[in-house]
């Protein structure tokens, strides 16, 4: 596949110099470096559990409306 990319040119003169030492071309010296560095990164880990707390137990059923609001009128 082709693609355009933005290269800055310290860089690009680096991978020209590379490119005329090693024999190889510019696109398989990028692409290279794309593979390992795409390898090389470690994959998602699983996330931690959430903590969890004791409350004391439940003082209303959020779900019954009329005892959450005697519950808040109260205090």
């Amino acid at each position: 596949m082709k693609t355009t990319l933005n290269i800055d040119d310290t860089v690009m003169d680096r991978l020209r110099r590379e490119s005329a030492r090693t024999g190889r071309t510019m696109s398989e010296l990028v692409e290279t470096a794309l593979r390992h560095l795409l390898q090389r990164r470690s994959p998602v880990s699983e996330l931690s559990p959430l903590p969890s707390f004791d409350s004391g137990g439940a003082l209303v059923d959020v779900a019954d409306r009329d005892a959450l609001y005697r519950v808040m009128e109260e205090q």
